[in-house]
């Protein structure tokens, strides 16, 4: 009998999207871009530390916005619930940096993630992917190891994780994915997501 995991996606799923919250806080409107419009994560990030260095803006100002955000409402209740059901990864393009306070609010669940190259000044100066094609990559090994994934995300760059899986889910997706998309159910609220995990359980 093969064991089912859970993948899910952390932005935008669980908790608001890091870099909008960010950008708000800065008042630099630009870094509101995330994978929802540019597919291409790496040129997306390599934007951001650009727009980063611009602004003479380091790693511990976004720590201190990140410090300011809660789950999204119904996130820890959520992955409490689902947790109970079966294994659970949190599969997410952020960086370990910037995860670490969100997953102690979320009750520290299984986190893979990216990590931030950063100078002794704070300055970021680059990025280390875990893998290529993370997300993918993750849920393929997993499944050679005789897990069945289950999975869920909103952005373009969970959509290879998710058609890989037993069963996958958009949650709080954009119009245009959805509707790119209309093989993939579509949940806006997290009882129905629970409900969906369930029954593919």
């Amino acid at each position: 009998m093969s064991m089912n995991i859970a993948c899910l996606d952390l932005e935008g799923v669980l908790v608001p999207e890091i870099w909008i919250a960010f950008a708000e806080a800065s008042g630099i409107p630009e870094l509101k871009r995330t994978t929802r419009d540019e597919p291409d994560y790496d040129k997306l990030m390599n934007w951001r530390l650009g727009i980063l260095e611009e602004h003479g803006l380091g790693l511990k100002e976004i720590q201190e916005t990140i410090s300011t955000i809660d789950p999204l409402p119904g996130a820890k209740e959520f992955l409490d619930s689902l947790r109970d059901m079966t294994q659970t990864i949190i599969i997410s393009d952020t960086f370990e940096q910037f995860a670490k306070p969100l997953m102690v609010k979320l009750g520290m669940p299984t986190l893979f993630c990216n990590t931030l190259e950063v100078a002794e000044d704070g300055k970021i100066t680059g990025f280390q992917m875990r893998c290529e094609k993370s997300k993918l990559t993750t849920v393929k090994a997993l499944q050679s190891c005789g897990f069945e994934t289950i999975a869920t995300g909103d952005s373009f760059n969970d959509l290879a994780m998710i058609q890989a899986s037993k069963a996958g889910f958009l949650f709080r997706s954009t119009e245009s994915i959805k509707a790119e998309h209309p093989e993939l159910p579509a949940y806006e609220e997290y009882s129905d997501l629970l409900a969906a995990f369930k029954a593919a359980l």
